[in-house]
């Protein structure tokens, strides 16, 4: 007999109280987010890039969607605290109807529809995409502390597969896109309405699997909802918003989070509306459109998969800016609105394995640099990509085609030289503490 056990497993089993626990599955709740929003956004992204060739009279497709970001730009600046007081899940729930009701309104697109439903749908945005980085990167943290994990390998691989799925909504959206519009020549038709009317159902299936997430196990996830603990984080918001503002790392990631934004603008106003449509018509946006977004999805999950360190991350944004780079020049020293088909192709899927490289290294480069106010710094990150994309919106009518490239090769070049002064700088941290 063993003297060092007197109890004995069994005697210490019949006599614990305390439950035991099944390892939790994080990797399914990854599955249930990926999933929920893809089938949110292959409606939502699909209605996005038809809105500036549909709803033509008045700018009205391009004004809302500009009204949109720029209520997505404000609302960022107060995201963090909803996600907090409501919990990410709710949050994540709530952000969905914003997304439906958007759909809703083109079935009958007026600025009495349309408006109301893209400031609501900024505020939507604003707490869906806030939460939903919250929720990854805490999923991540919990799933890798639990197996002994690397914690930045499992961010890398958990917003590989995140951002690779969701991607793919680009793919399936415009196909849908694509079948019904075809020999559409443009404007409102029984075509768009019918397409509209099948975007809002699958919207629906997204907001009643998005019910099927669980929990996270933090005390960040539990909602604080009394009214001392809003009163204390009313007073606290301008800390919120202004903190963040304060740490040298988030300023130096600012101008490649807003060019993340500038960039997938490019390529929702100008590249759909006056590189594609000229040439294909507006029934072949939805066929280069599926281009951009498979390349954008095969590109995030390899690019999840290679994710493990900011060197990683340095080689891989190094590599999405190269490609950008070759695209962008491209397109101001040719003939854009005369490309043929084949051209468009390759240059949409260029695009979208930039697109794919920032949305899956931004993310990543933001849950491992800023763990002590996750939900403020992705907050941040909404601020700026929806304030340059709202600029966009609201510029593209006026702004050539080549001043817009002009423009975009400038910035690329900044964000770049300021992420790698970045990258020195917290790699100096790093190692000056050992």
């Amino acid at each position: 007999m063993d003297h060092s056990d007197p109890l004995g497993e069994e005697a210490r089993l019949l006599v614990s109280n305390a439950p035991i626990r099944a390892p939790v599955n994080h990797e399914r709740d990854v599955h249930v987010l990926s999933f929920a929003f893809l089938l949110i956004f292959l409606a939502y992204g699909a209605a996005q890039n038809l809105e500036s060739t549909v709803n033509t009279e008045e700018d009205l497709g391009t004004t809302s969607l500009g009204i949109l970001y720029l209520s997505f730009t404000f609302f960022s600046l107060v995201a963090s605290l909803v996600v907090r007081a409501l919990g990410t899940k709710n949050a994540l729930v709530l952000g969905t109807t914003g997304y439906w009701l958007f759909i809703a309104a083109n079935l009958k697109p007026t600025w009495f529809t349309m408006i109301p439903a893209s400031v609501y749908l900024g505020f939507a945005a604003s707490i869906i995409w806030v939460g939903q980085g919250t929720y990854l990167t805490s999923t991540a943290r919990n799933h890798a502390r639990n197996n002994g994990l690397h914690e930045g390998t499992i961010i890398g691989n958990f917003n590989g597969e995140f951002w690779g799925v969701f991607a793919s909504h680009q793919v399936i959206g415009n196909i849908i896109s694509l079948v019904v519009l075809k020999n559409e020549t443009g404007g409102r038709t029984n075509g768009t309405t019918i397409l509209f009317i099948i975007f809002l159902c699958i919207v629906t299936l997204g907001i009643a699997l998005m019910c099927f997430l669980r929990k996270e196990d933090s005390k960040e996830e539990e909602p604080s909802l009394s009214s001392s603990s809003l009163r204390v984080s009313i007073l606290s918001l301008s800390k919120l918003v202004v903190a963040p503002l304060t740490n040298v790392r988030m300023i130096l990631a600012i101008p490649l989070i807003a060019y993340s934004g500038l960039q997938a603008a490019f390529v929702w106003a100008k590249f759909t509306k006056q590189v594609v449509t000229p040439s294909l018509g507006v029934s072949g946006v939805g066929g280069v459109m599926a281009i951009y977004g498979a390349s954008d999805a095969i590109c995030s999950l390899v690019a999840g998969r290679l994710t493990s360190g900011l060197p990683s991350i340095t080689f891989l944004v190094s590599g999405g800016t190269v490609f950008q780079a070759i695209v962008f020049t491209w397109l101001l020293l040719g003939q854009s609105e005369t490309l043929g088909a084949v051209y468009l192709l390759l240059i949409s899927a260029l695009l979208g394995i930039g697109d794919g490289v920032f949305n899956t290294q931004l993310n990543a480069l933001i849950g491992i640099l800023f763990k002590h106010d996750t939900e403020g710094a992705f907050a941040q990150l909404k601020v700026w990509q929806s304030a340059t994309i709202s600029v966009v919106f609201f510029l593209s009518p006026y702004i050539s085609m080549d001043a817009m490239l002009v423009c975009i090769l400038s910035v690329l070049c900044l964000s770049y030289v300021c992420f790698l002064t970045l990258t020195v700088w917290v790699e100096k941290s790093f190692s000056s503490t050992f």
